[in-house]
């Protein structure tokens, strides 16, 4: 087949762009549901338009500034894959006959750490990317931060002390949430993280695997950051800041699920933004997140460390006390 050199589809711009106003027009997300897709014979020629001008692309030895673009493309890429996984469990588990994804899924062991609460000294500590190799914007640029002596977990909330929390009545008791998490909580009928269910007087949980009882020795998993900040408010305790869970992460085991921190998502001291679409990528959505730390079981394995910053709410969630 004989290619014309440029779009292939103009119209795809459009229908591909998910957030980027630089690239244009696009389809607001509320709408995307109803949006026709391409059928199965042209998203095949499509394809095979791209990797045709692909391999006549890397015939060739890229400039200093496409190979850069490629390998954020490429981690973009990977991140996607972390969601993916996060949107098939969603439609999987809220799927009334909650089938399993894969019965021969292995999920990452979880390593309990029994020396108690790791304390570390008041000082200066330097956070954010150095080094070799990749990383996003938003884990630049590295500076001081000065810190107080604090304590955090070595390990994650487990789904047993999670359900202490519920039997408490913690779900109905307005102290221990924000406002904005108890109207939360009360609109949307919250009474247990995401994929519980009670089921004659026992906790099931959807996983990979399909519905199965709960593992009460694992991280809860699947929370919001409400939830998060009200169990440790009920303990007693806090959520740890991004700064000092990147501090104290070389001391414990950390990647079944990303942790919640009461840290902003904010930038770095010397941040700027990227011209052009790239500028979009981080910058603008820095205003009314919080933070992640560390990584989960659906993590790629480049993107496990410990200065990756992230604020999606839709993926793996855990809790960590401070």
């Amino acid at each position: 087949m004989k290619w014309a050199t440029g779009e292939y589809d103009p119209n795809f711009n459009y229908v591909f762009n998910s957030y980027y106003e630089t690239v244009g027009n696009r389809v607001i997300r509320t709408d995307r549901g109803n949006l026709s897709r391409p059928t199965v014979i042209e998203i095949y020629r499509y394809r095979e338009y791209v990797d045709d001008a692909m391999t006549k692309f890397l015939c060739h030895e890229p400039s200093a500034v496409v190979k850069e673009l490629l390998i954020l493309g490429l981690n973009h890429e990977e991140q996607h894959r972390e969601l993916l996984l996060t949107d098939i469990k969603y439609i999987l588990g809220h799927n009334p006959l909650f089938p399993a994804y894969n019965k021969n899924y292995v999920s990452s062991k979880v390593e309990v750490n029994d020396a108690g609460f790791i304390k570390l000294d008041e000082g200066i500590y330097e956070i954010g990317f150095e080094g070799e190799g990749f990383c996003f914007d938003n884990e630049l640029n590295r500076h001081k931060v000065y810190l107080n002596s604090f304590e955090i977990s070595p390990n994650t909330v487990t789904n047993a002390e999670y359900t202490e929390f519920i039997h408490a009545d913690g779900y109905h008791d307005f102290r221990h949430w924000h406002a904005e998490g108890w109207d939360w909580v009360k609109t949307n009928k919250i009474e247990s993280p995401l994929y519980w269910h009670l089921i004659d007087g026992e906790w099931q949980a959807y996983t990979f695997h399909g519905l199965e009882p709960l593992r009460l020795h694992e991280p809860v998993c699947h929370i919001s950051y409400f939830e998060a900040y009200a169990y440790a408010s009920w303990k007693g305790m806090r959520l740890p800041t991004e700064f000092e869970w990147e501090a104290a992460a070389p001391k414990f085991s950390w990647g079944k699920a990303r942790e919640w921190t009461e840290s902003s998502y904010l930038p770095y001291p010397g941040f700027t933004k990227a011209p052009g679409a790239i500028g979009e990528y981080n910058g603008k959505f820095m205003v009314n997140q919080k933070v992640l730390r560390g990584a989960s079981e659906a993590t790629s394995p480049g993107h496990s460390r410990i200065t990756y910053r992230n604020f999606s709410r839709q993926i793996y969630a855990g809790n960590l006390l401070a």
